[in-house]
C-alpha cells in the first residue's frame, strides 16, 4: 500500500513542503510515482521518515541524519548497535529535559509561594536548596483547603530574615534528631516524640495550623513521596521512617 504526500504529511505531522525538500536533497525519495508523476510513499518510506524525524528531534543536522540512515540501509551498521545508539541518545535527551523541567518547576514553586528575594539573597539564605520545594505538590494535595490558603498568606509576607530564621530552626532541629537516632533511641521514645512535637509546632508557627491528624498524614507522605523522603534522609539515612513513626507515637500520646 502506498500513500500520497498529503497523507504522509498528515501522518507524520510535517508539512508537504518538508517532504518535498527531503526528496530534493535525497534524504527521503518516495519509492513510487503515480501515473501523473505524483509522489507515493510505501511502508519502508514511512519507516525511514520516522527515523529522520527521530534524529531531527534530537537536533541532528540533515546531512548527519542521511549518513546514519545510509549506514543502516547498506548494512554497514549493526541494527542492534543502531538501536543502542538511539536508546543512549534518548536517555541523554530525557535527562536534559528532566533538568530543564526541574528548573522551570523551581521557578514556578518560588512564584507560587511568594518568595520575593533577589538571586543573591536566595543563594545567601538557601544555598543550593529551593525554599519552595514541593509547593506544587502541596497545591495539588491541599490547594482548596484553608490550611493551604493560610500558608500562602503567611509566606507571601516573609522577608529574607524570616526565611533565615526558619532555616536556622530546621537545621537545629535536624541536628538534634540526628543525635537521637545516633543514640539508638526508638521513635516512641520521649526525645523522638518531643522532636516530632517540635516539628508539628514549627509547621504551625511558620505555615498553617497543623493538627495531629494533619501531622500524621504528613508523616506518611514523608515516607511515600520520594522527594520528601530524600530531603529528610539527607539529614540522616532512615530519618523519614523514624520521624513518621515518632509523629504517630506523639499523636497517640496526645490523643
Amino acid at each position: 500500500m502506498s500513500y500520497s504526500v498529503g497523507q504522509v504529511a498528515g501522518f507524520a505531522g510535517v508539512t508537504v513542503r518538508t517532504l518535498h525538500h527531503y526528496d530534493e536533497i535525497g534524504l527521503l525519495a518516495p519509492s513510487e510515482r503515480s501515473h501523473a508523476g505524483h509522489r507515493r510513499y510505501g511502508d519502508a518510506d514511512l519507516d525511514r521518515l520516522q527515523q529522520i524525524l527521530f534524529y531531527r528531534e534530537l537536533g541532528f543536522p540533515l546531512d548527519r541524519v542521511a549518513a546514519l540512515l545510509d549506514e543502516q540501509a547498506t548494512g554497514k551498521a549493526d541494527p542492534r548497535a543502531h538501536l543502542r545508539r538511539q536508546h543512549e541518545l534518548l536517555t541523554a535527551r530525557i535527562e536534559k529535559l528532566r533538568r530543564m523541567a526541574a528548573a522551570v518547576e523551581h521557578a514556578m514553586e518560588a512564584h507560587t509561594m511568594g518568595i520575593d528575594l533577589t538571586p543573591e539573597e536566595k543563594f545567601e539564605v538557601f544555598g543550593d536548596k529551593d525554599p519552595a520545594a514541593h509547593a506544587e505538590e502541596a497545591e495539588r494535595r491541599w490547594g482548596g483547603t484553608e490550611a493551604y490558603a493560610e500558608s500562602q498568606r503567611r509566606t507571601a509576607r516573609y522577608t529574607k530574615d524570616d526565611w533565615k530564621r526558619m532555616q536556622a530552626e530546621v537545621a537545629a532541629w535536624g541536628a538534634r534528631y540526628d543525635a537521637v537516632m545516633a543514640a539508638g533511641e526508638p521513635p516512641a521514645g520521649e526525645r523522638a516524640m518531643d522532636l516530632a512535637e517540635e516539628h508539628r509546632r514549627h509547621i504551625t508557627r511558620w505555615f498553617y495550623t497543623c493538627s495531629y491528624e494533619i501531622h500524621r498524614g504528613l508523616g506518611e507522605m514523608y515516607v511515600s513521596d520520594e522527594r520528601f523522603k530524600e530531603f529528610y534522609d539527607s539529614v540522616r539515612p532512615g530519618l523519614a521512617e523514624h520521624l513518621r513513626d515518632a509523629i504517630t507515637a506523639n499523636a497517640e500520646r496526645h490523643a
